[in-house]
């Protein structure tokens, strides 16, 4: 039985909570930011999968070797716009260096794998960062990093767009990962293999989509422009499991085994370089002091 205690006294105040640290953003999406994403995803959605949106027999399916082109023009011009709107809501110059200093990275990273059974280590990097740096530096961060590694490689074609697009989604969906402030150790690991893993094999196959109606035409699983949809999924299922599974076998081994050899250390590096950057906080020049000069 607890005595009470005496008149006038007050009872000792109990300990106080650790506060819990929020994740420091990079960029903080804004409105214009939210809608340029969804309008820059939905024409992504069409330009990726418009032999299945489209009816048999339209003029897009009978177009189908001009279609890719059409969209990469589109697509290009797209995604600049979106990067556009999300550094006019928040890209700042520290933000700006550190995009830079992650897209070298990451573009000097494609090479080592190129050709190599789709070992492509790049990929760790992007889930990594996005992770740490939230879904609209992902975004920005992905598509940048495919441009560059792009220009790097000669890589440059009607597919470059489709890339820097799907990029930008595979980083930005780890930034949108849940839990941000509060998973740690070995469950966030867990998640984000998972999340590369899953990631690595939707990229191959996404991108599948975009050559898929013009590089196997004539072929006995190539795109139909009459057939029904379920047929012309039938055809690009064997095309895909045919020309890119093992790529992205690959690809997804690759992304598990260095999230969880290096991903702690490199999660612990970007954590620390973003508090250091304090990105949130403006940043301001003040006039020097006066210099009092004898007479």
């Amino acid at each position: 039985m607890t005595r009470p205690a005496p008149a006038g006294s007050e009872a000792p105040a109990a300990p106080a909570a650790p506060a819990r640290r929020r994740r420091a953003r990079a960029v903080r999406l804004g409105p214009r930011s939210v809608a340029a994403l969804v309008l820059v995803g939905a024409v992504g959605v069409a330009g990726f999968g418009w032999p299945f949106l489209a009816p048999p027999g339209s003029r897009v399916s009978a177009h189908a070797q001009d279609a890719p082109w059409l969209f990469a023009g589109l697509l290009v011009l797209l995604v600049a716009v979106v990067a556009a709107t999300i550094a006019e809501s928040g890209l700042g110059p520290k933000a700006v260096a550190m995009l830079g200093v992650l897209a070298a990275t990451g573009a000097a990273l494609r090479p080592l794998g190129a050709g190599t059974a789709g070992l492509e280590p790049m990929f760790f990097l992007m889930v990594l960062s996005g992770r740490v740096l939230g879904p609209g530096f992902g975004f920005v961060l992905g598509s940048v990093t495919m441009f560059a590694s792009a220009l790097l490689t000669g890589g440059v074609g009607p597919w470059m767009p489709f890339q820097m697009l799907a990029m930008g989604w595979f980083t930005m969906g780890a930034g949108l990962l849940p839990f941000p402030d509060r998973l740690r150790g070995r469950a966030e690991l867990l998640m984000l293999a998972g999340y590369g893993c899953l990631a690595a094999f939707a990229y191959g196959a996404v991108m599948n989509l975009q050559g898929w109606p013009f590089m196997s035409l004539g072929s006995g699983i190539g795109f139909r422009a009459d057939a029904p949809v379920l047929t012309n999924l039938a055809h690009f299922a064997a095309y895909h499991l045919a020309t890119s599974l093992g790529w992205d076998l690959g690809r997804a081994v690759v992304t598990v085994v260095l999230t969880f050899t290096l991903g702690p250390t490199l999660l612990a590096a970007l954590r620390r370089a973003t508090r250091r950057a304090a990105f949130e906080t403006p940043v301001t020049f003040e006039d020097p002091a006066p210099v009092n000069r004898p007479t």
